[in-house]
């Protein structure tokens, strides 16, 4: 068996790869190795249950409480909401667990498990391979001490979820969003009440697309991975700007007044200069990944705020952030994680806070967010690879090294394996498009043949 848990969760298609019994066995296994690891020390376990609004996750939803509750954990079912409003409440709530199903901007058919430890933080990698193994044992037959009588978990809905993480995300806003009128996608998924809702109480004039979720519409043609709906409805309905969210409502982009989008580096540009000017930005320092435009990188540079990078994925992003006490880090994806006020990436924070500058300062999105100009950037999925053999292969780190000399100093190359689906990223940026392009194809092209 391969490793289970990628850079975000356990995912893949539900019911084919993420099976009720994978579902129950990975609640079990959790349960017994945060046990291991004295977090339920002295007293009865909770745990808070989330989902998206897939249809398979009603299914997995009840595997997972089933699981936990026959491991003499309590459940606390808060049903569909995003995924950071399960972390806030798995610490709010001072559970010992929190669970949400969801595949994040994945397409219907897949879904996935993502654990969140006391306090609402993702697990670390240690812990993550334990569930793993212990899980592994499991499956072998190994015997595990079952709970009977008072001693199995009790499970209850938990209906004040949503005004509660509401509050709190009115609550921290800087200031009011009256004045402006906002769009807002909700890709059909988890924040189709709560980001509405938030963004009505903050005092914003809205419009809401994508907010009709029957379990197999989510992130279909819409939110933060299909843009051109929201960019067609600011412009149709003279919008400040728009907001989009993906499935799980942990990633936040937009759009300017005029249609143009903005993305995840120049939402966190613009968030840096704002926390930095009401002293909220610990170190005058933001941390981004690998993946950030170079663009995002001269900018900060220029504004004097000092840029860390990171590998990808929004929890290395928090790990640095934590080790360094910083303030403010995220994603290219729009993964942004504002550490004073949310544990994960949290989608309407990020569009709330981004109102809120926009509000605050007068000024348009479109020219908050020319702070920094985005170097040309191409990004190719190679799908039906051997992603394990990218950093592996010869041929591959041949046609690296060339691409890299024909770019020299004004570009540059990345190639990754991806952490949630099942193919390589191919990354190119150059001063010039058409350059961009060329290179990127022909490294896709290389993968293809290499990999295949």
């Amino acid at each position: 068996m391969g490793r289970l848990f990628g850079t975000d969760g356990v995912r893949g298609v539900a019911n084919a790869d993420l099976t009720a019994e994978l579902a129950l066995g990975l609640s079990v296994a959790a349960a017994h190795v945060l046990a291991e690891a004295g977090t339920f020390a002295g007293h009865r376990a909770t745990a808070v249950v989330g989902r998206d609004p897939r249809a398979s996750g009603e299914f997995l939803e009840a595997a997972v409480v089933a699981g936990l509750a026959s491991a003499g954990v309590d459940v606390l079912r808060v049903g569909v909401l995003p995924t950071p409003a399960v972390a806030h409440l798995t610490g709010a709530l001072g559970a010992d667990l929190g669970v949400m199903l969801s595949a994040s901007h994945n397409a219907m058919p897949d879904n996935g498990i993502k654990f969140f430890a006391r306090g609402g933080h993702k697990l670390a990698d240690e812990l993550e391979d334990r569930i793993e193994s212990v899980y592994a044992e499991h499956r072998t037959g190994a015997p595990w001490d079952r709970p009977t009588g008072a001693g199995v978990g009790r499970v209850r809905d938990y209906d004040q979820g949503l005004d509660q993480y509401v509050a709190h995300l009115v609550g921290v806003l800087p200031n009011r969003l009256d004045g402006l009128k906002i769009v807002l996608d909700e890709a059909h998924g988890a924040a189709s009440r709560v980001s509405p809702e938030a963004f009505a109480r903050a005092g914003a004039e809205l419009v809401t697309i994508g907010a009709v979720p029957d379990g197999l519409n989510i992130n279909d043609g819409c939110g933060s991975t299909h843009l051109d709906l929201l960019k067609a409805a600011v412009v149709e309905h003279g919008a400040d700007l728009g907001i989009a969210h993906d499935g799980d409502a942990d990633r936040c982009l937009a759009v300017d007044h005029t249609g143009a989008e903005v993305d995840g580096d120049q939402i966190l540009a613009v968030l840096a200069l704002a926390m930095r000017e009401r002293e909220a930005l610990r170190e005058d320092t933001v941390v981004a990944t690998v993946m950030s435009n170079l663009g995002f990188k001269l900018a900060m540079e220029r504004e004097g705020i000092r840029f860390v990078q990171t590998a990808v994925g929004d929890r290395y992003v928090l790990e640095e952030m934590k080790e360094h006490g910083l303030a403010l880090g995220g994603e290219q994806s729009g993964h942004v994680i504002i550490l004073d006020h949310a544990t994960t990436g949290d989608g309407t924070l990020t569009g709330l806070m981004l109102a809120a500058r926009v509000a605050q300062s007068g000024r348009t999105l479109r020219d908050l967010a020319s702070v920094m100009e985005r170097l040309p950037q191409v990004l190719i999925n190679v799908p039906d690879v051997d992603k394990s053999r990218v950093t592996s292969s010869a041929e591959l780190a041949t046609a690296v090294a060339e691409a890299e000399r024909e770019l020299g100093s004004t570009g540059r190359v990345l190639l990754r394996s991806s952490g949630t689906e099942p193919l390589v990223r191919v990354m190119v940026e150059a001063a010039d498009i058409e350059q961009a392009r060329s290179v990127a194809g022909r490294l896709a092209d290389v993968v293809k043949s290499a990999l295949g």
